[in-house]
This record gives structure tokens, C-alpha cells and sequence, in this order.
């Protein structure tokens, strides 16, 4: 199982908000022996946020969805979510109690009156519309949860809501999986060469060690090492220590100039 990651918003792409979510996500991923396969950005367009949430429910994968559940005209993931899904939106009785408590709560802080059918209150519980049969993630921020449908799962695009929020998932419903996607890598820093000499040894490398993939990161103007190319192979158990003795044995028969062990 695979896991990926929506993030959703104009914000992000016009370059009034910088993305919080892809660095945080695969770090969390990481801490647990888990990697990110994919990640798709989308703006707030409905017909581009339904074709990408479709192609998640079909996926297989686990998906992390940020952004765009809440009430406002700019916000179309839960309605966009439905469509993809073929499923009517209802309001969930037990996202219309933790709204009414939240609500409850600002109007104590505020020293007024809580009045359930004043218009605003009565806009707010529209965060509670979601797919049919869709299932809660709680938010420990303002108690607004979020929802999930199979391994879809949907969060705020606030990363101080999403990201516990995704945690939560991480250690409940996915523990299981802990330590199982995590991959080994292990690198030399290349200097000198130039990757379409190194193809045919890449070639080779990948050829003979299934399961082990093998990576070049060129630099050209490092600030430390310079010019180079980082050549690795990456995979799990055995594989990958008998795949890089291979890349090692071959770069020496090129006479290639080599640094000293990178181990990731």
C-alpha cells in the first residue's frame, strides 16, 4: 500500500501561502518506515478537484487530502469529493454535535448568548456536509473534524489542524504498517563523470538486482563538493548491499573518480 497526498488551493499556487504539507507529511511518513509515493497540487477549480479526487478513490493508495472542507464559496473538496464518489453530501450527526459544542464554546469565550438558529451558526454547520457514509477524523484544534472515506482521508489546509490530524491516522488505523515502506539508500558522490557514460552501469545495475532501483542527482554547483554526480541504488534488505557492491565494482572498472561512502 502506497500513500499520497492532494493538496488543494490557489493559495499555494499563486504563491500566497508557501506549502507546509509535503515537507511535514513525508516527514511524518519517515519517522514511521513509511514513504510518500505521489503528491498532486490543485487549485481551487472543481472539475480538476473531482478528476484528482476520482483518480484517489480508484488508486488503491492511501491519500491524504489537504485543503478546501470548509464552508465558504472558495471551498469545493467535500462537494468535489461527492461527485467523485457518486454519493449525495448529508450533514453528519455527529460533526453536526462537535460544531454546535465549537460554537457553544466561541459563544462562552465571547460572553453572548449561544443562538443555534442565527444564519451564521446555521452556515457553520455546513463543515459537517460530507459524502454519504464518509467517517470522522477528529481535529484537536477546534473539534471541526475532518472525514474520511475508505483510505481517502480529508484534513484542513491549516497545518496546525492537519497535521495532528494526520498523525492520528498514522498511529491508529495505519500502525501496522509502520517499517514497511521504509527504503535503504546508499550513495557515492561521482566526480567528473557525465550520466550518459554511467547509463549502461545504471542499466546494468538495475537489470540484475530486481526490486533495487538505482538513482543519479547531478550537482553543478555545489558549494562544497562542486561539479558531481551523486549515483546510488535504493531498496530494501540484502538487495541493496549486494546491488551497491555491483555499482561500486563497476564505476572502478570506469576508472571513475569516487568519493567515500555515502550511506542515507
Amino acid at each position: 500500500m502506497n500513500f499520497g497526498l492532494v493538496i488543494i488551493g490557489d493559495e499555494i499556487l499563486s504563491g500566497k501561502r508557501q506549502d507546509k504539507h509535503l515537507p511535514k507529511v513525508i516527514e511524518l511518513l519517515a519517522a514511521r518506515g513509511l514513504a510518500l509515493a505521489w503528491a498532486r497540487y490543485v487549485g481551487d477549480d472543481r472539475p480538476r478537484i473531482t478528476a484528482a479526487l476520482r483518480d484517489a478513490f480508484a488508486g488503491g493508495d492511501v491519500v491524504f487530502s489537504c485543503g478546501g472542507i470548509g464552508a465558504t464559496p472558495d471551498d469545493h473538496t467535500r462537494q468535489c469529493a461527492a461527485a467523485a464518489l457518486g454519493r449525495p453530501l448529508e450533514l453528519h450527526p455527529e460533526a453536526r454535535r462537535l460544531i454546535e459544542q465549537r460554537m457553544q464554546d466561541l459563544a462562552r469565550e465571547q460572553g453572548k448568548p449561544y443562538e443555534p438558529d442565527r444564519p451564521d451558526n446555521l452556515h457553520r454547520l455546513n463543515m459537517g456536509v460530507f459524502p454519504q457514509s464518509a467517517e470522522l477524523i477528529p481535529n484537536p484544534y477546534n473539534r471541526i473534524p475532518g472525514f474520511s472515506v475508505g483510505d481517502v482521508h480529508f484534513v484542513p489546509g491549516f497545518p496546525v489542524m492537519a497535521h495532528p490530524m494526520i498523525e492520528w491516522l498514522l498511529d491508529g488505523r495505519y500502525a501496522g504498517l509502520h517499517g514497511t515502506l521504509a527504503l535503504e539508500e546508499r550513495s557515492v558522490r561521482v566526480f567528473g563523470g557525465m550520466e550518459a557514460t554511467l547509463t549502461p552501469l545504471m542499466e546494468a545495475i538495475e537489470a540484475g538486482h530486481p526490486g533495487v532501483k538505482v538513482f543519479s542527482l547531478p550537482s553543478v554547483d555545489h558549494p562544497v563538493h562542486g561539479r558531481h554526480i551523486e549515483l546510488g541504488v535504493k531498496g530494501r534488505g540484502a538487495a541493496v548491499a549486494a546491488a551497491f557492491d555491483a555499482l561500486r565494482a563497476g564505476l572502478s572498472e570506469l576508472g571513475a573518480n569516487v568519493s567515500t561512502e555515502v550511506v542515507r
